[in-house]
């Protein structure tokens, strides 16, 4: 059973947030309510967010200090932030935006099927990373075992070739997945996808590495954070 991702979306007005959940409803993934800057950071203590819609003008701590507070965390420094304000300032506000560590910045009102569209793009690229962490820490555990019972000589061959298919088909959808945004010029979220490909090409000379009479020097698996 695959885990659903998790949608933060933080904003004051209740009203906004229902209309933003009717609207991601149809991502099928798991929604988190945040009504304040404060309480968007203590729900990033404790989960794992796929990617976070922060509005701007919030009483209090606002979006962009917000953000700041989340790109200063190492647990969270990375969860992608897509900005929404109902105001305009002209170019040095967007500006400020993107300074702030957002992926982009959306005014409002926004287009239903825009906004969905570039959360869906987040949403599967977090859900590529899970994969492929899933997948280092299979082989990492291989690695790292020989205790216990014996081990059938064919096993671990058996076991590189299941992880081989694997990661092959998770290449293969990051491979589409990069020609999609390709076409969608969206430049952050073209700098991620090759982020996840950079991820996936090391893990893919680890496993080259510990296939019989490859040697024994690559029996470290590099680092996926």
């Amino acid at each position: 059973m695959v885990q659903k991702a998790k949608i933060l979306l933080v904003d004051d007005r209740p009203e906004n947030l229902l209309a933003l959940e009717a609207i991601l409803s149809a991502l099928d993934q798991t929604l988190v309510r945040a009504s304040s800057g404060e309480e968007a950071l203590k729900a990033l203590l404790t989960d794992d967010f796929a990617v976070i819609l922060l509005d701007v003008q919030m009483p209090g701590m606002d979006g962009f200090e917000t953000a700041a507070h989340i790109k200063r965390r190492e647990r969270t420094r990375d969860i992608p932030i897509i900005f929404l304000t109902a105001i305009n300032h002209g170019p040095h506000h967007t500006f400020r935006g993107y300074a702030a560590g957002a992926v982009d910045y959306i005014s409002k009102p926004f287009d239903p099927w825009v906004l969905r569209a570039k959360v869906s793009v987040f949403v599967e690229l977090y859900m590529k990373n899970c994969q492929l962490r899933e997948q280092a820490a299979l082989l990492r555990l291989q690695l790292e075992g020989g205790q216990g019972a014996a081990v059938d000589a064919k096993e671990p061959a058996g076991l590189l070739a299941e992880l081989s298919a694997r990661l092959a088909a998770v290449e293969e959808q990051a491979e589409a997945l990069s020609k999609q945004l390709d076409e969608s010029a969206d430049a952050a979220a073209v700098a991620t996808a090759a982020h996840l490909e950079r991820k996936l090409t090391g893990l893919r000379r680890a496993l080259d590495a510990l296939e019989p009479g490859a040697g024994s020097g690559a029996s470290t698996v590099p680092s996926q954070n």
